[in-house]
């Protein structure tokens, strides 16, 4: 595949068989490296969440809170729950308007049939209006908070610039209402989808230990036994260099491949999700241990109904705080920060000066840590792939890619499919 398209990115991907056998995979990520970590060297360690909100436009607000707990731990910074409550708010916003945006535009078109959300949305308008809709409301949480939906500029090391008023906030309830009610018909619509059969072992790793679901703070923990605080991570997880890409792959040390995001969470978190969205789960008779990628789909639409609810229940609890931010002293450490980003685990570490002046910075993106299982699931699917007429191979293959929604950068492109007998 030259081009794999609706993901956000420029990468390729090719099977190689051998002797009608498969051999390997491998997902080739051919755009030119950023080099973040390298330009952050020297910059106040204040500046961290501005310039890596920069990564992505879809998911800024993953980037910034990872970056105010590395910057916040090596400052030896506590917020307190009023500001921790907005930040958990803020973040809900970015998941329900980025998992809106995949599953209705990006993810379900596969399961109909469908080139592009555009086309679907000529037979199914009604559920494309409505995933637009509810995108739009994640957006206007972020907006909200951020002062802005793309690369929000209110946040800070510390807290915020700027905390909203009451009826700021409140003027969001009648759409989040809304919206909450019809990402459960939603729910119950894709739910009836036709999923292609495919079970894998993976090791499922996720934040935890929070009183809620699991989105920031708490110890990284797997479904085989990992239990770590974030300050381990490096101790636990190495980075690599692979030729035919220029994004490192993650692994676990002595363990090999792991996934992280929607599913991983569900797994490892069902019995914090929200009322809402529990009683969603049983309604449609979602349960774990659920290792199907394919449905993927319903853990994020599940995910979209527990953050709204947690919008909801915090904004109709909501006091403005006496102060947007706690103040900030700078000293010389090692901060660590991990948080929930849509599509999984999203490492920050720092090393500052005593003047906060950045002196190393490693960030860790979920993509990169989803790279190896990604292509791990086409190799479990390759025979199947490889006995279909060429373009529902290409199709399926399509498809098990965007499973794990993977965040490259921002475009799109045509795909296609090169299967490589040796």
């Amino acid at each position: 595949m030259d081009y794999l398209a609706r993901v956000e990115g420029e990468t390729s991907l090719t099977i190689r068989f051998r002797k009608n056998q498969p051999a390997n995979v491998e997902l080739r990520i051919f755009e030119p490296p950023r080099f973040f970590e390298g330009f952050l060297r020297g910059r106040s360690c204040v500046e961290a969440p501005d310039i890596t909100s920069r990564i992505c436009g879809i998911c800024p607000v993953a980037y910034q809170m990872s970056a105010c707990a590395a910057v916040e731990d090596a400052l030896g910074v506590e917020v307190g729950p009023e500001i921790d409550a907005l930040r958990r708010l803020m973040y809900a916003g970015e998941w329900i308007e980025s998992h809106a945006l995949h599953v209705f535009l990006l993810h379900a078109p596969d399961f109909l049939g469908y080139p592009s959300g555009l086309a679907m949305a000529k037979d199914h308008p009604d559920p494309v209006r409505a995933g637009l809709r509810i995108k739009k409301a994640g957006n206007s949480i972020v907006r909200a908070l951020g002062g802005r939906e793309i690369h929000p500029i209110n946040v800070k090391v510390g807290g915020f610039h700027r905390a909203p008023s009451r009826r700021e906030l409140g003027e969001l309830l009648p759409e989040l209402e809304w919206s909450r009610e019809h990402a459960r018909k939603s729910l119950e619509w894709m739910a009836g989808f036709s999923f292609p059969v495919l079970d894998r072992d993976y090791e499922l790793v996720a934040l935890t230990g929070d009183d809620y679901y699991p989105l920031m703070g708490g110890r990284i923990a797997s479904n085989k036994g990992l239990d770590l605080a974030v300050s381990e991570y490096d101790s636990f997880f190495v980075e690599e260099q692979v030729e035919r890409s220029t994004a490192l792959h993650s692994t676990i040390r002595g363990r090999g491949a792991y996934l992280c995001g929607a599913l991983a969470r569900i797994n490892l978190g069902i019995d914090r999700l929200s009322p809402a969205a529990a009683e969603a789960a049983r309604a449609i008779g979602f349960s774990v241990p659920c290792k199907n990628p394919f449905k993927s789909l319903l853990a994020r639409m599940l995910e979209i109904i527990h953050s709204l609810d947690t919008a909801l229940s915090i904004i109709s609890a909501y006091v403005p705080p006496r102060a947007a931010s706690v103040p900030v002293t700078m000293r010389a450490g090692t901060g660590y920060g991990a948080t929930e980003a849509p599509r999984g685990l999203l490492y920050h570490r720092y090393q500052v000066s005593d003047d906060g002046t950045i002196e190393h910075s490693k960030i860790v993106p979920p993509t990169s840590q989803n790279q190896k299982s990604i292509e791990d699931d086409l190799l479990e699917l390759a025979p199947r792939l490889a006995r279909m007429p060429h373009s529902e191979a290409t199709a399926l293959a399509e498809h098990t890619v965007r499973n794990h929604d993977p965040c490259i950068s921002c475009s799109t492109h045509f795909l296609k499919l090169d299967v490589l007998h040796e």
